[in-house]
């Protein structure tokens, strides 16, 4: 494999990790902002939310689609970060011929 697919394909696996991080952020934030830990009157903190949600979304609509109502409880942050870790060691594997 050449070393600029290589490289493209490190990059991928960067943005994948970084991604995850910014989903994990999400559901944290979206936990202390349900639980009224968070100020939600305050623009700094609804900014922060507003910008998580408006990166998160469009990745976790499909998956909520799919799945069934659990009343309250949202597992698609979960299901989406372990397709992200399944293509973090997809992209691995063929980065580097494991």
């Amino acid at each position: 494999m050449s070393a600029l697919v290589g490289s493209l394909l490190d990059v991928v696996g960067l943005a994948l990790y970084l991604y995850s991080l910014v989903i994990i952020a999400s559901a944290i934030f979206s936990w202390l902002f349900a639980f009224n830990i968070v100020n939600s009157s305050n623009q700094f903190i609804n900014t922060i939310g507003r910008v998580l949600y408006n990166l998160t979304e469009p990745a976790l609509r499909p998956i909520r689609r799919f799945l069934p109502d659990l009343g309250g409880v949202d597992i698609s942050p979960v299901i989406l970060l372990l397709i992200i870790w399944f293509l973090q060691s997809f992209i691995a594997r063929l980065s580097y011929g494991m």
